[in-house]
Order: C-alpha cells, then structure tokens, then sequence
C-alpha cells in the first residue's frame, strides 16, 4: 500500500515538473545558455564576470538545475520501486536485510512522516524555484495607490507600456571574445531579470478609450496616456474568459494578497522560503557536525580533553542562548551569514553530549578493543567505527532541531533583529503586518502558516526517524 503510494506521489511529482518545465521553458533555456556563457566569460575574464555576476542570476542557475534534474531523479527512483515492487511478488526476499534497509522500511510505514515529508519537498522545491513559479519579483512596488492591502485573490487590470520594465544595462562596446561573451550575458540577464516580460505594468482601478488616448484611474486620480505610449495594436482579447480588454491591458490576480507597498504576499512568502528554510538546513549541518566531532573527541580521549570540552559545553548551556545571540547581532550587527554563524555556534553543545554519551559506551565494545589491539590509529577508531555508530541519535537530534532553528530565525526577523527588510523572511514578513493584523490579516497569516507547517512537519519526520531507528519501537 505504501509503495503504491510512494509511486503515485513519484508519479505526480514529476509530471508537474515536466509541466512547469514545459511552460517555464523559455527561461530555463535563457538561464541555461547565460550559465554556459558565464563560465566561458570566467575563464576568458574573471574581472568581466565579476562586474555583472549577481546573486539574482545565480538563483535561476540553481533553479534550472534542480528542475530539470529532480524530474530524472523522481523517474529512476519511481522505476526502482516499482521493479522492486514487482520483483518481490514473483520471488520473496530471501536475503538478510542490512539495517539501513530495516530503518528504510520501517520509515515507509510511518504514514504521518510520509506525508510531512512529502509537504517539505515540496516547500524546498518552491524555495529552489522560486524565481520561475513566483508571479512577481519579491521586491517589485506595484503602484500602491491601486495595489496596497488588496485582499486575498483580488484582480486587477494593468496596462501595459513600451517603457522598459527596468533600466536596461548598456551594451559594451568594441570587438573580440570577451566582449562578445559579456554582452551575451548582459542579455540574458536583462531578460532573465524581467521574467522575459520587458514592458513596465501599471496598475489601474478602470479605464477607458477616447480617441488617441486612454483615460485611467489610479484610487483618487485620473491621468491620460497616449495610445502610442501603450505596447499592443488595441485589438481585443479574444481569448480572455469574462470581461474582453484590448490587448494592452492584461489582468493579474494577488491570490494571497498584497501588503501596505503592493507587493505580492505570494511571491515574497514563496521568496521568504528559500531564507527560512536555507538558515534551518546550513545551522543544523553546521552546528550537527561540530557537536558530533566535539562529542567525539570528548568522549574517546577523556581525560582533561574531556574535561574542558565538557566544561565549556556546560557554561555555554548555562548561559541564555537568545541573550547570547542578541550580543553578538548587537556587537557585530546583522546579516544572514551573522545569523547562520551564530545560530550555528550556540546548537553544538546538546549533540555534543548525545554523542559523547554513546562513545562513552561504545569505546568500551569488544570491537573497539579489538580495533586498538590491531594497532590502528585514533583517527581511524574515531571516523570508521565510533562516528557512524552514533549516527542514529544525531540523525533524530538533527531532524528535529530544524524545526525550532526556522522557529528562532523567524524570531529574531520579527524582533528586527534577523534578515532585514526589504530581504524577506518569513518572520519580518509577519512583523510588516502586525500593525495591521485585524483589518488586513493577511500580511501576517499566511507566512505565520507557513512557519507553523514547516515546523511541524518537521517535527513529525523527527518521530518518524526515531521510531524508525529504534529497535524497540519499531515492531
């Protein structure tokens, strides 16, 4: 049952990739070609690539790669299964399993961390496609005065002008390969950087044709514009369902809302994902690893390594983590990599005591003993045989520690203390919107629900993961 579960998911997974792939393949092959070019133009000019290279271009690069290889992921994992699936009811397994496989399975029969599983892939697909599924830019003000606290699936109609959506970066000027090469990227950037939509859109309350010219409304004001200055023949829509518009009005929908700017709640939450949840991953990986390695160490050598490990590893559980954390923002101020760091370097000491508590009764196995008879070295004890027998209490620290690290990020966002606005995150788009919580709740529910799923479905995978790699609660 649940591996004909796993299949249908597998199965839906990837052909809503190849659909977004499919529609979004403009842009995939634009951040493809810019890609290759931009590798062309670091080994031909590393100073070249340096003056146009931006973090914005790196996030389609990323994106582009993962949807194409997650499809031929989900396919060769959805082809094992089901060969797997077929093969054990024509012959049963008769050899023994390893543990890896027992956990595995165990695993897949925990329906609740299957699900919560399923919901965080798909909220890190979103993180890492973010700049080909979110319909607008994170950043983009779209003419507040029409924009501003609209409601969840409010529809607007927009013009659309010949003016350039941004301001288009110049062209370099003279011959030869690296000129070529930067001009290139300059052009794909300028395209990936619009969403391959080069017209400026402004939003309008209603309008209407006079002649030459188009009379709009913006809230209390009424401006004209010349029919010259509008990108389109006038001709009407015929392939819009409801009200028919000439083809330089377009409609966009806001389907969670828009805050005090008219900015896309959507897109910035969509946008506030890849924040949030790269925080969790990297301090957790960060912060695991030290821990591990200091428990490690502490746990093997003894002696005073393991009294002054232990000692510092009390003090620094003893000392308010949060108060810490605020000093050291405070001193140094605040940035993501300031975060990360910080958030990293006051996680460490609970894995650190996990994992020297189960050195402590694993140095004493008749394994180990054998190992040091042997002659082999203290590195090759510590990595080969001690470390990865501590692997499962750490895997279920890990798992259920990313939870409450996108939990306190969220926090110390709120408090203006995290990533700064107009960057976002999912807690200081919920601080944008306290003020105004009971009129236009909007701006803070839906990151709030976002906080809240991220975190439990995390914490549900955590129990999977423990119940799956305790003997005793495995069944």
């Amino acid at each position: 049952m649940h591996k004909k579960g796993s299949i249908v998911f597998l199965s839906i997974s990837f052909f809503a990739f190849l659909l977004l792939l499919v529609v979004k393949a403009d842009l995939v092959l634009i951040s493809f070609r810019s890609l290759f070019t931009a590798v062309a133009l670091f080994f031909s000019s590393p100073k070249a690539f340096r003056e146009i290279f931006t973090s914005e271009i790196l996030e389609f690069w990323i994106g582009a790669i993962y949807l194409v290889a997650v499809p031929i992921v989900l396919g060769f994992v959805a082809r094992r299964i089901f060969r797997a699936h077929t093969f054990s009811k024509k012959e049963p397994e008769r050899t023994e399993l390893s543990l890896s496989k027992i956990s595995f399975r165990a695993f897949m029969r925990q329906t609740i961390a299957l699900y919560a599983s399923a919901v965080i892939f798909i909220l890190y697909s979103l993180a890492f496609l973010a700049p080909f599924i979110a319909p607008f830019g994170p950043y983009d003000q779209q003419d507040f005065l029409v924009t501003a606290y609209q409601p969840p699936f409010s529809r607007l109609d927009a013009l659309v002008l010949k003016q350039p959506k941004t301001l288009i970066i110049p062209i370099q000027s003279g011959d030869g390969t690296t000129i070529k090469l930067a001009n290139s990227l300059i052009s794909d950037f300028q395209k990936l950087k619009t969403h391959n939509e080069p017209h400026t859109l402004r939003f309008i309350n209603e309008y209407r044709i006079e002649g030459e010219r188009v009379i709009y409304r913006q809230g209390i004001r009424t401006k004209t514009i010349a029919l010259n200055e509008l990108a389109g023949t006038g001709k009407i829509n015929t392939r819009g369902i409801g009200v028919q518009h000439p083809d330089f009005v377009i409609t966009r929908s806001f389907i969670f809302g828009t805050d005090q700017y008219g900015r896309d709640i959507l897109s910035r939450v969509i946008y506030g994902s890849k924040i949030s949840l790269s925080i969790g991953f990297l301090v957790v990986l960060i912060s695991v690893t030290l821990g591990t390695v200091i428990g490690v160490s502490s746990g093997y050598f003894g002696g005073w390594v393991d009294t002054v490990m232990m000692r510092i590893v009390d003090v620094l559980i003893a000392f308010p983590a949060l108060f810490l954390i605020l000093i050291i923002i405070a001193t140094f101020g605040n940035s993501i990599y300031l975060i990360v760091i910080t958030l990293s370097f006051t996680g460490w000491m609970g894995v650190a005591r996990i994992v020297r508590s189960q050195v402590l009764s694993l140095k004493e196995q008749e394994f180990i003993l054998a190992a040091k008879s042997l002659g082999l070295s203290d590195m090759r004890i510590i990595f080969r045989h001690l470390a990865p027998n501590t692997l499962t209490p750490v895997i279920i620290a890990a798992t259920l520690r990313i939870g409450s690290i996108i939990l306190t990020e969220a926090g110390l966002s709120f408090l203006g203390l995290g990533v700064q606005p107009p960057t976002p995150s999912w807690g200081n788009i919920i601080n944008e919107g306290r003020d105004s919580l009971l009129n236009y709740w909007w701006i803070s529910t839906f990151p709030g629900i976002a906080i809240l799923t991220t975190v439990v479905c995390f914490n549900l995978i955590g129990d999977g993961v423990r119940d799956a790699l305790d003997p005793r609660m495995r069944g």
